[in-house]
């Protein structure tokens, strides 16, 4: 069973930024992952994701042009840097591996929290 250790949240204040790491204990190669985020009292909503080969990129409408979604599978890590952030960036953002389906291998998450 794949594990994903999420770490680079924490508290920021608007404008600033943060870059989240995610390290799997089994392999990426060959997965598509992605990077969501739930804020409290909404749903969980995808911030982005990243193909196998690194060169497709998604993202949600409110993080484009601000946050850019990264692969190292050599180090069997994603990363998810973050960039002008605003207020309305605070989640808990967790990082998944996306399996044929669509089903996902689920982080623990890491709160970011944007606050003056």
């Amino acid at each position: 069973q794949i594990q994903l250790v999420e770490s680079g949240g924490g508290l920021v204040q608007p404008g600033g930024s943060l870059r989240l790491s995610c390290a799997a204990s089994l392999r990426t190669l060959g997965y598509p992952m992605g990077w969501f985020r739930q804020a409290p009292g909404k749903e969980r909503e995808i911030v982005a994701t990243i193909d196998t080969t690194g060169r497709r990129k998604t993202y949600g409408d409110s993080v484009k042009g601000r946050f850019i979604i990264s692969r190292d599978d050599s180090k069997s890590t994603v990363y998810l840097q973050m960039n002008n952030l605003e207020p309305g960036d605070t989640a808990i953002y967790t990082c998944a591996r996306i399996l044929p389906g669509g089903n996902k291998n689920w982080g623990q998450g890491t709160q970011v929290t944007v606050s003056a």
